[in-house]
Parts: structure tokens; C-alpha cells; sequence
């Protein structure tokens, strides 16, 4: 696709699916993952899936909401699925989910889910207007109005 800002792009078009495998280095005396290494992912797949968007660098500019639901642990194999809920002017805000599952028993559970705002960047560094966001599923048009909502709170909030 060019890097045209005027055209649009559907939800699936930028989508990313991470996959890891927890190690040792992963985690601390209790054999679970450091939130932070869990937290470092999580931006590198919002980061991904809005420069696949924009086509620009990026830069995260406000995380919005992190919540760990479940322990992962040492062994198990990590899903970080990414996608863009909310396009604005400038900003991008992408929900990620993070699925952990036990690689001998099959049991899959949702560990973290966050939401992550990003800019894209011209080429000196400033914010720039980014290309539209076509939500096409039921699905996919009530997360866009929960994003502009939430864009909005934390506007409202800035201020």
C-alpha cells in the first residue's frame, strides 16, 4: 500500500500476533514472568501494529490501562495479540491481550489486557496526522466508540 495518508486501513491490515516462550531470565523467585518483561512486549506489539498503520516511526505517548489478571509461568507459551481500537487526528490506541498457555495441557488463559496510545512521528520528530481506521465487525465498531470515548476521558483529564 503507498504511504498515503489520506487512505485508510482496516483493523486486520495492521493486526499483530506475538508469540514466547517463558524462561527463566523471564521471571522472578516465584517462577512467574516480571510484569516488565510482560509490559516491554506489550509495547513492542502496540508499536508494531501502529507503524504498520501510520507507515511512520512512532512513539508511545500514554499508557492507558494495564491489568494483570493471571500469573504466567516459566515453561508456558505467551500469545500477545495487538490491534488498533481508536484512530484521531494523531493519536492510535491499541488493545492488546495477553494469552498464556500451558504447552501440556492445552489450558489457555487471559492473563493481561492493556491500551496503549500512540503518535506517528514526521521527519523531524513532530506529531502527524494518521490515515483513518475502517472498523468493519460488530466487534471491532464497539471497541472503536469505547476508544474515542476513552480518548476523550483522558483528554478531559489532561486538562
Amino acid at each position: 500500500m503507498p504511504n498515503n495518508q489520506n487512505m485508510a486501513k482496516t483493523v486486520s491490515e495492521s493486526a499483530v500476533e506475538m508469540r514466547y516462550l517463558v524462561m527463566p531470565n523471564h521471571t522472578n523467585p516465584q517462577n512467574s514472568i516480571f510484569g516488565g518483561v510482560v509490559m516491554s512486549w506489550i509495547d513492542m506489539a502496540a508499536a508494531m501494529v501502529t507503524e504498520r498503520h501510520s507507515n511512520r516511526p512512532v512513539v508511545t505517548v500514554h499508557v492507558d490501562g494495564i491489568n494483570f489478571k493471571a500469573p504466567i509461568k516459566i515453561g508456558d507459551h505467551v500469545l500477545i495479540k495487538a490491534s488498533l481500537n481508536y484512530v484521531g487526528k494523531t493519536s492510535m490506541l491499541v488493545g492488546v491481550k495477553v494469552l498464556a498457555e500451558n504447552p501440556f495441557t492445552g489450558i489457555t488463559r487471559h492473563t493481561t489486557t492493556a491500551y496503549l496510545v500512540f503518535v506517528a512521528l514526521d521527519d523531524i520528530g513532530k506529531p502527524i496526522d494518521v490515515r483513518r481506521l475502517i472498523p468493519e465487525s460488530d466487534e471491532e465498531k464497539r471497541r472503536f466508540e469505547e476508544g474515542r470515548a476513552r480518548i476523550e476521558a483522558m483528554k478531559k483529564k489532561k486538562k
